[in-house]
């Protein structure tokens, strides 16, 4: 069972339900889509819950891919397997994501399916020296009005991750708002400062209607630099909507991805299958074939491991401007829900 776009959909009925039976005949995945966002993982946990509320022996669900999210209400209900570091590919993985997520325990219960991360992308014939940190764009910006742009925080999570990442750069918390908790409500107060300097930053701004629009704007020249997520950045350039020699580069002190997960129910009528299964998906064969040259996102095992698996020219198309090092030190999470929330209210507020 899957949240998030169609293309889970897709990517679960045409690639990783057919060629996990090539390898294992006997087994027949199904795949179930049930909806986009935080509302798709949600619909995933209330279907899981239910099984367990009406006290059925075995549960529905073999396998799900989830949101971060999820993890805080199916943990509080018990509801996960905690199975992760019974199978192989768990050596691969290195991204805090599997241990942490949104505040949450998560280490066992999870296993990274892939990764997509937000990034500035910019022109190299107009920024031949990009800034390399939110404090040098603050400065580039106002040398160069209107040739950075995003969308604030409507219509698309680009803006939204820069404005995070924002916070997280003006008050040196992305620990305690991110990883370690608790939610204090006194912390909001401190924010008016920091979206107050960002509302005069934006001054120097192209306001962008959307992750597309950022990507537009970029293509036909209206803007230099703008803030886009690398998996959608690289569909469009292999479509041939972007400038093929646009770059990309991760701010200093960082930005915020996502990943999406593996999870697998306490009680799944088919546990062992349902290990091989999230064990083949994340091998670094699966990972290298499916998750980056097919979808252009970043693997859910370290990258190192899916060097042999591809082509020289699709991994330095991946990792020429940002490698998995400077991912592990500088990607993002997004913040605990409420903090996450609180910082959407005070960009409208101040």
């Amino acid at each position: 069972m899957t949240a998030g776009d169609v293309n889970m959909l897709a990517l679960g009925q045409h690639v990783l339900g057919p060629e996990f039976s090539k390898k294992y005949p006997d087994i027949t995945v199904m795949t179930v889509h049930v909806g986009p966002g935080n509302a798709g993982s949600r619909r995933i946990f209330e279907k899981i819950l239910a099984d367990k509320e009406v006290g059925k022996e075995v549960w529905d669900v073999d396998v799900a891919m989830i949101h971060q999210i999820f993890l805080k209400w199916a943990l509080e209900k018990d509801l996960l397997l905690k199975y992760a570091k019974d199978i192989d590919t768990w050596k691969y993985v290195t991204s805090p994501f599997a241990k942490t997520t949104l505040g949450v325990d998560v280490e066992g219960y999870v296993m990274p399916m892939f990764h997509s991360q937000t990034v500035l992308a910019y022109n190299p014939e107009y920024v031949t020296n990009p800034p390399k940190s939110y404090e040098e764009l603050v400065k580039w910006v106002k040398k160069h009005p209107g040739k950075f742009g995003y969308n604030g925080i409507k219509g698309g999570m680009s803006g939204v991750a820069f404005t995070v990442g924002w916070v997280y750069w003006k008050t040196g918390k992305y620990e305690k708002y991110a990883i370690t908790g608790p939610y204090d409500e006194a912390e909001v107060a401190t924010w008016e400062k920091p979206i107050e300097e960002l509302k005069e930053f934006n001054r120097y701004v192209t306001i962008t209607g959307g992750n597309v629009g950022t990507l537009d704007a970029l293509n036909r020249g209206e803007i230099w630099m703008g803030p886009v997520w690398v998996d959608m950045f690289f569909s469009w350039m292999a479509e041939g909507k972007v400038n093929p020699n646009t770059r990309l580069i991760l701010l200093e002190p960082g930005m915020p991805g996502q990943p999406m997960y593996f999870v697998i129910p306490k009680k799944t009528a088919h546990p062992e299958e349902a290990k091989k299964f999230v064990e083949f998906v994340t091998s670094p064969e699966i990972q290298a074939k499916e998750i980056v040259e097919r979808f252009n996102w970043y693997p859910g095992i370290d990258g190192r491991y899916i060097k042999e698996y591809v082509s020289e020219k699709v991994f330095e198309k991946i990792y020429k401007d940002v490698n998995p090092e400077m991912l592990a030190k500088y990607g993002r999470a997004f913040p605990l829900a409420d903090y996450f929330n609180q910082m959407l209210e005070a960009y409208e507020r101040w």
